[in-house]
């Protein structure tokens, strides 16, 4: 059974000439529609996930697949609050 997670994931942006409203529109398109996006300040994204998942884990895997479909180049900096460790998510 599938049980609702919360979790943010930070990253670091390699190019931050891009229009935010692209990004937003290509984190959609690779299943990231159930996350509120941040960009606060340049170079960094913040992504507050609300996924369903038989798992923590498999939530936030999920997630950071899709981001990098989205966004291959971002770097991870922070998952938060820690459900997995993060030997997992590498």
């Amino acid at each position: 059974m599938k049980t609702e997670f919360n979790f943010t994931l930070r990253y670091r942006l390699p190019d931050t000439s891009g229009d935010p409203g692209v990004l937003e529109r290509h984190l959609l398109d690779a299943g990231c529609g159930d996350a509120l996006l941040g960009v606060g300040s340049p170079a960094r994204l913040a992504l507050e996930f609300c996924r369903q998942a038989v798992s923590a884990r498999e939530a936030v895997l999920s997630a950071l697949t899709d981001v990098r479909q989205a966004i291959p180049d971002a770097e991870l900096i922070e998952v938060s609050p820690d459900l997995v460790g993060l030997t997992d998510v590498r």
